[in-house]
């Protein structure tokens, strides 16, 4: 099967989107491009992970004194479950670029590879092999050029997806499921906590 790339530089627009009830969830990214969305799947921890880079990155431009612009108040479209349209891909490595010609974040989404699958089964995984656009080997790639202030809002956007999930345990920090929750620090005494 060919590769595909996607490159957004910028989208129209980029977001997060999440289908499905707190601990059935599946999370998205979408990016628009001549008004419609390419769409890729992604873990919830990559979602917030990316979030929490995004903010430390635009924290760190602030930091420099670079300009960070808020995001113009247009009216980007909004995510779209995926529904019959299949995801592109699902996502295997994320990666965040500074680009100071533009100036613009630089976030890279590739599809998982048969490499990360086997590597995801051992202990000791090697980090993610590098390729090149030109590699017809490769994994599929979305990769959005985003502006900080647009970064920034993102990561707003995306950490409230991932924090309207279950709510959490008090004790163990784990994810309470709506017929209860064994909290491993309660060592087995005591009633359920729901």
């Amino acid at each position: 099967m060919p590769r595909h790339i996607f490159r957004f530089i910028p989208p129209e627009a980029f977001v997060a989107g999440v289908v499905g009830e707190p601990g059935q969830r599946t999370f998205y990214l979408q990016a628009w491009h001549g008004g419609a969305p390419i769409t890729v799947v992604l873990e919830k921890v990559q979602l917030a992970v990316l979030a929490d880079r995004l903010h430390a990155l635009v924290a760190e431009m602030r930091q420099r004194g670079l300009p960070i612009e808020p995001p113009a108040d247009e009216a980007a479209p909004a995510f779209r479950p995926p529904g019959a349209a299949l995801p592109a891909f699902r996502v295997g490595t994320l990666s965040l670029t500074w680009d100071g010609e533009r100036p613009a974040v630089v976030v890279e989404a590739l599809a998982v590879t048969e490499e990360e699958g086997a590597e995801a089964e051992t202990e000791g995984a090697e980090p993610p092999r590098e390729w090149d656009d030109d590699d017809p080997d490769g994994p599929d790639v979305l990769a959005v050029a985003l502006e900080a202030g647009r970064a920034d809002a993102f990561a707003s956007q995306a950490e409230a997806l991932v924090a309207a999930g279950r709510p959490l345990c008090p004790m163990c920090g784990q994810p309470l499921d709506p017929q209860g929750h064994l909290c491993p620090r309660r060592n087995g005494h005591g009633p359920r906590l729901n």
